[in-house]
């Protein structure tokens, strides 16, 4: 078993240069009788990364220190500068040494990573998909904007649920749930305090409410990169998967798409696979007006930005969207990243795992300065207890906070 990836092995051949060819005319006693330099050898290129290696280093302690303390599964973390795609910081955790595994020797240590229930082979980061939760929620309410379905000033009371009846049991009603009592809520304050009563209701329809559904559901997600690799230049990324009735009949035997399953598509729940680094382009395209970048680990490649895509959409429309995840910092579920010396905009996930939902993958995406954004960062913690109150929104505070007292320069 030998695993793949990293910045040495992908780019492998600009750095290692070709060998030359010379040849050399011996006599009996090894003395060199004369030379000949046939392939004059080449040196490999050089490829200055992206990366800053201290402060990803402090995303990754502080990743670590919280599986550890909290009983999450893994973690992943990435930042990136939102002009030109570079990648600042990505890390994934646990992790396996290469040398380790390159050199074979330490054979107790190499059938601890491959028994591992942690999977430390594993780039969370690029590779890892997991359910995203609410951090897709901005992306439906795009699409509610563009559909024109609702008055962002149109305010939705969540009381804590929404029923609809059994089409089986009429008698009876299936029960979709907010995660609180989030009382009345635009569209601004809906993204802000996560109001899953509001997004069942753009997404799905409710009480006389249009909603999108879920072609368009699929459509909107799919515009911001979601389900389609992100072509990092690292290898082992994945694509994801975004929820539809295709999907469906591809995967369940029960082919039949339901509201409901509409409903929990809107909240990021269902058939939603996201890997962190197509969280982080798709939050970046928020923040710079609708450029989807290519991300690189290498600096100062603008040739690489070429292939930048751009979602087009009404500048109303991604003030709206960019107030609602600023809300979120200053009163909402982000209120942790709250720092009087750095304005942040930002949105929380937790995603429920299992029929038990007994476990939550924790998100937090966003961006920084607020008003004139450079950057982008998303954090993602794997399957922690769901009555964890220490996640993905503590480990960004903790980098932030370190951020400012020692490397201030990314807070201008």
């Amino acid at each position: 078993f030998t695993p793949q990836g990293g910045a040495e092995e992908y780019f492998e051949l600009e750095l290692s240069g070709k060998n030359g060819l010379k040849l050399t005319e011996r006599n009996a006693l090894t003395e060199v009788q004369s030379e000949s330099l046939l392939t004059p050898p080449k040196d490999g290129k050089n490829v200055t990364l992206s990366v800053d290696m201290v402060l990803q280093g402090k995303l990754h302690s502080l990743i670590a220190s919280t599986v550890s303390e909290r009983d999450f599964l893994g973690g992943a973390g990435v930042m990136m500068d939102i002009r030109t795609g570079e990648i600042l910081a990505i890390t994934s955790y646990p992790e396996f040494d290469p040398n380790v595994m390159t050199k074979g020797e330490d054979s107790e240590r190499i059938r601890n990573y491959l028994s591992s229930s942690h999977n430390p082979f594993l780039n969370r980061a690029i590779g890892g998909q997991f359910i995203p939760g609410s951090i897709i929620k901005p992306y439906i309410a795009m699409g509610a904007l563009e559909e024109q379905i609702i008055d962002p000033l149109k305010k939705i009371l969540s009381t804590g649920q929404i029923s609809i009846p059994n089409p089986y049991d009429p008698s009876k009603k299936t029960i979709f749930k907010d995660w609180r009592e989030n009382g009345w809520a635009d569209m601004r304050r809906a993204i802000a305090v996560s109001s899953n009563v509001y997004f069942f209701s753009v997404g799905g329809g409710y009480e006389g409410q249009k909603g999108i559904g879920i072609d368009n559901i699929e459509k909107y997600t799919k515009m911001f990169g979601f389900g389609s690799p992100t072509g990092i230049d690292l290898d082992g990324e994945e694509e994801g998967n975004v929820p539809s009735r295709q999907w469906k009949v591809e995967n369940f035997e029960d082919d039949i798409w339901r509201l409901g399953d509409t409903y929990n598509s809107s909240i990021g729940q269902y058939g939603f696979q996201v890997t962190p680094i197509q969280a982080l382009r798709a939050v970046a395209s928020i923040a710079n007006g609708g450029f989807l970048l290519k991300p690189t680990i290498i600096k100062g490649n603008a040739d690489i930005q070429k292939k930048a895509e751009f979602v087009s959409f009404s500048g109303e429309y991604w003030r709206i969207i960019r107030e609602g995840l600023r809300l979120s910092v200053t009163e909402g579920t982000a209120k942790g990243l709250y720092m009087p010396e750095i304005s942040v905009a930002a949105k929380t996930g937790t995603a429920e795992l299992g029929s038990s939902k007994s476990l939550v993958n924790s998100w937090v995406m966003g961006y920084f300065p607020y008003e004139e954004p450079r950057y982008a960062f998303v954090v993602l913690m794997e399957q922690g207890p769901r009555a964890n109150q220490v996640g993905a929104t503590s480990i960004m505070r903790g980098l932030f906070e370190w951020m400012y007292a020692n490397a201030p320069e990314y807070l201008k």
